[in-house]
C-alpha cells in the first residue's frame, strides 16, 4: 500500500478560473467502483489521454480522477500560451541539434492541432487566437539572444520578425522593450476556459470525478485508488498529474515542482485601451527565460507572470504570493506608464513540473501503470500531445513521434533534500537577479 503524501492544495484567485465561465463541476466519487482504465490528474494530459483512450477503447469506461476541480489548478493557471517551437535554453542558438528540434517541434504541433480539432468540433469559447508570440528584450543581452533564437529558427525553417523598439508601441502599446523577435504559430488562449471546455465535451464513455483526492494506493494484479469515500479498482492506471507522481511512488527525487506567479488586471475601459495602444491581442515571452511574460487578453486584460519558487511538496506557500505581488506591480509600472489607475483584480501561483534534464516521462512505470508526466513548462501543447500519444501507445499504434517519446532518458536524478531545495531556490533567485530589467 502506498500513503499519498502530497495533495494539491491551490490558492484560491487564480484570475483565469474567476473570469472564465461557471460551469458545474462533476460530483466526487463515493463507494466501490470498477474499470478497465484510470487517469489521476484532469489537466490537459489527463484530458487528452481520457478522450484519446475512449475513442481508441469505445465499449469501455474510462474513469479520469481530479483531487480539485477542473480549471482550478495548474492546468487552469498558465499563461495561456500554446506554443509549437522549441525553445532550448542550454544551446547556444536556442535550438541545439536540428535532428531533435525538429521532432519537438511536429511534438508540439500534434498536440496544438488536437486541440485546435477539439475546440471547433465543441466550439469551446476560451479566447482562442492565432497571435504567434513576441521574444522581447529590453537589453543588449537579450537582444543577443534574440538574434541567436532567429537564427536556430532558420536552421528548422521557420519565418520570424525582427521588430526594432520604435516600432513595438505598434505592437504592444508600450515602448518599454528595444527589440522583439515576432514568432508566427503560437496560439493564445484563455487556460482555465479551455480546461473547462475540454472536460465537459469528453465522450460519454469517459467518466469524470471531480474534488476526489487519492489518499492511498494498491499496486496489484489491478490498481486500487482510495480516498476519503470509497475507492476505484483499475485493470490498468495512467498518471497525468506531473509532480505528484513522485508521491504515487514513481520518479522519486527526479521531478522539480516549481511556482510561477500571475496577476491580471481589471478589465480595461475604452480610454485606456486608446491610451494602451498596439494590437487588441498579444503575448510576449522574455528574452531572458526569468523574465516577465506578459500578456493583452481578448477581453481587454493584462496579465504579468513572473517569480520562482520551489516546494517538493507540489504545495505553494502565502507568503511567497504576497511578496511576488509587489514584483508584479512594479513590473507593470515599467512597461505601461499609461495605465497607472489599473488594478490587479486576481493574483496567483501556478506550479509547474520541471526536469533538471529538461526530459519528461512517457510510457511504462510498472506493469499495469502509464504516465506522461513533467512537461517543463509546456504544458498545453506538450501535455495535450503526450496524452493523446499515451493512449495510442496503449491501444497498439507506433510512429516516429511516439518512438522519440520513448526514447528520451527521461528525468534525472537530483540531490537529496535539504540540498535539493537550498540548491533549486538559489537558482531561481539568482535567475531573477540576472534577469533585471526584463523582470
Amino acid at each position: 500500500m502506498q500513503k499519498i503524501t502530497s495533495l494539491p492544495a491551490d490558492d484560491a484567485l487564480p484570475g483565469w478560473y474567476h473570469t472564465s465561465r461557471a460551469r458545474t463541476p462533476r460530483p466526487a466519487h463515493v463507494g466501490q467502483k470498477k474499470a478497465r482504465w484510470a487517469i489521476v490528474g484532469a489537466g490537459l494530459t489527463g484530458l487528452a489521454a481520457a478522450r484519446q483512450l475512449a475513442l481508441n477503447f469505445p465499449n469501455d469506461e474510462v474513469v479520469l480522477i481530479e483531487a480539485q476541480e477542473v480549471g482550478f489548478g495548474s492546468a487552469g493557471r498558465n499563461a495561456g500560451f500554446a506554443i509549437d517551437v522549441p525553445h532550448d535554453i542550454g544551446a547556444k542558438d536556442y535550438i541545439g541539434d536540428v535532428g531533435i528540434a525538429s521532432k519537438v517541434l511536429k511534438l508540439n504541433t500534434v498536440g496544438q492541432d488536437y486541440l485546435k480539432a477539439i475546440v471547433a468540433e465543441h466550439q469551446i469559447e476560451c479566447q482562442m487566437v492565432d497571435a504567434g508570440k513576441y521574444q522581447a528584450a529590453v537589453g543588449a543581452p537579450g537582444i543577443a539572444i534574440l538574434e541567436a533564437y532567429r537564427s536556430g529558427l532558420a536552421k528548422i525553417g521557420r519565418e520570424t520578425e525582427m521588430i526594432a523598439g520604435k516600432d513595438l508601441p505598434e505592437h504592444l502599446g508600450t515602448s518599454y522593450y528595444k527589440q522583439a523577435l515576432y514568432i508566427p504559430g503560437t496560439v493564445l488562449l484563455q487556460p482555465s476556459a479551455l480546461v473547462k471546455g475540454l472536460a465537459d465535451s469528453l465522450p460519454s464513455n469517459v467518466t469524470l470525478y471531480e474534488n476526489t483526492p487519492i489518499t492511498d494506493i494498491d499496486y496489484g494484479d489491478k490498481v486500487t485508488l482510495i480516498h476519503a469515500n470509497g475507492k476505484i479498482t483499475a485493470d490498468t492506471l495512467i498518471l497525468a498529474n506531473n509532480g505528484f507522481a513522485s508521491h504515487f511512488g514513481f520518479l522519486k527525487g527526479r521531478l522539480l515542482p516549481t511556482f510561477l506567479y500571475g496577476s491580471l488586471t481589471r478589465q480595461l475601459t475604452e480610454d485606456e485601451q486608446r491610451r494602451l495602444g498596439g494590437k487588441p491581442v498579444w503575448g510576449v515571452i522574455p528574452a531572458h527565460p526569468f523574465g516577465s511574460t506578459i500578456r493583452r487578453t481578448l477581453d481587454n486584460r493584462i496579465l504579468v507572470r513572473n517569480s520562482f519558487s520551489f516546494y517538493p511538496d507540489g504545495r505553494p506557500r502565502a507568503k511567497q504570493l504576497e511578496s511576488y505581488k509587489r514584483n508584479h506591480r512594479k513590473s507593470f509600472a515599467r512597461r505601461f506608464p499609461m495605465l497607472k489607475g489599473v488594478d490587479f483584480e486576481y493574483s496567483w501561483s501556478g506550479a509547474i513540473c520541471l526536469s533538471d534534464n529538461h526530459e519528461g516521462f512517457f510510457g511504462k512505470l510498472a506493469p499495469n501503470v502509464y504516465g506522461a508526466l513533467c512537461c517543463n513548462g509546456l504544458g498545453i501543447t506538450r501535455g495535450t500531445a503526450t496524452g493523446k500519444l499515451l493512449a495510442d501507445m496503449i491501444a497498439g499504434e507506433r510512429n516516429d513521434t511516439i518512438d522519440f517519446l520513448l526514447a528520451s532518458p527521461g528525468p534525472n536524478k537530483t540531490p537529496p533534500e535539504p540540498f535539493l531545495s537550498i540548491g533549486v531556490n538559489s537558482v531561481l533567485k539568482w535567475g531573477h537577479f540576472r534577469a533585471g530589467l526584463e523582470v
